[in-house]
């Protein structure tokens, strides 16, 4: 059985539908992404979830228990906002034992259990400091051992790392997921960020309008996107209608095709004439625009060395993996 059922959630605003048949199931453990574009209702899923916003109908099972009569301090549920949402007149110690306080648990477990989680989030020596002298990391993680401290049943992530620097983001989320995976603790996480979803989860629920799209791994996702939309959403798939995909393949082709840009190879000489239009040092990567037979392409080449580097304007030779190639509606 699974752990969380969300069973027909319905939801609306101002007679305007956020969502009316969200169904999905969660397994113990897993740590499942909620991704999608702003406004596709996937943090308005996790405050029904939470208990902080109502919802119009369905269910919401957790351990078998509908807990959509129940207040959110009945749940059991621990949650992380993108704003830290901590106490300024209290030291870090202080707004994490605030949720034991609130559970009236005496003050010898609080302040083993507080430093435990402060052990955890790795912010032991910062057990006396006030809010405003840490840095935004170390607030977030402040944040995340406020909710852990209450050994919640499910941990919700809304957007938690979104307002953090690009280097602190990537060491917070992979702390985030150890931390996940030594409580085995079952958690939710919202992002509009697909590097994240496809680094963090077991499993990616991808939502667009108010609908769960597609949901799998995250091999899954990237490799087989269910529509137009989850091939534009996850990685820089190349879009082509009918009519490009057979002036570029040679062949009849009757529906759209999405190719990605790793999959498709450069050389000097081969069967496909290309140009390059343009290119982009991405890091790792280069990215090329790239025109062939009037279809213009976004190829990725791994960066090795700038001797490898084709600039604008070069005649060059494509080759596509025919496994590459994805049917979408």
């Amino acid at each position: 059985m699974s752990y969380v059922s969300v069973q027909h959630l319905q939801k609306n605003y101002a007679g305007t539908t956020v969502f009316s048949d969200i169904n999905c199931e969660i397994h113990k453990g897993e740590f499942v992404t909620l991704l999608g574009p702003s406004g596709c209702g996937k943090s308005t899923l996790l405050r029904c979830i939470a208990g902080l916003t109502p919802v119009d109908g369905g269910k919401i099972l957790l351990d078998g228990v509908d807990i959509v009569p129940l207040s959110p301090q009945k749940r059991g549920i621990g949650m992380v906002f993108q704003s830290y949402a901590l106490f300024p007149n209290m030291t870090v110690e202080q707004n994490v034992a605030f949720g034991l306080r609130m559970q009236k648990v005496n003050s010898d477990d609080s302040l083993k259990r507080v430093a435990e989680v402060l052990k955890l989030v790795e912010l032991s020596d910062f057990a006396s400091r006030y809010p405003h002298q840490l840095s935004g990391g170390q607030c977030q993680r402040v944040a995340l051992a406020r909710s852990l401290v209450t050994r919640p049943r499910l941990l919700l992530l809304d957007e938690p790392l979104s307002a953090l620097d690009a280097r602190i983001r990537k060491h917070l989320r992979e702390q985030i997921r150890q931390i996940q995976r030594e409580l085995g603790l079952t958690t939710i996480f919202v992002t509009h960020d697909q590097e994240e979803a496809l680094t963090m989860s077991d499993r990616i629920f991808l939502m667009n309008q108010g609908k769960i799209v597609q949901s799998g791994d995250a091999e899954t996702l990237y490799t087989a996107p269910v529509d137009v939309f989850a091939a534009g959403f996850i990685g820089n798939y190349n879009l082509l209608d009918a009519d490009s995909a057979s002036k570029l393949l040679q062949r009849p082709i009757s529906h759209r095709i999405a190719i990605r840009p790793e999959a498709i190879e450069l050389s000097l000489e081969g069967e496909l004439d290309a140009q390059v239009r343009s290119h982009s040092l991405l890091g790792n990567v280069i990215r090329y625009r790239i025109e062939a037979r009037g279809v213009e392409l976004v190829v990725d080449v791994l960066n090795r060395s700038a001797s490898d580097l084709h600039p604008d304007g070069q005649r060059l030779a494509l080759s596509i993996d025919p496994t590459a190639l994805c049917e979408v509606a």
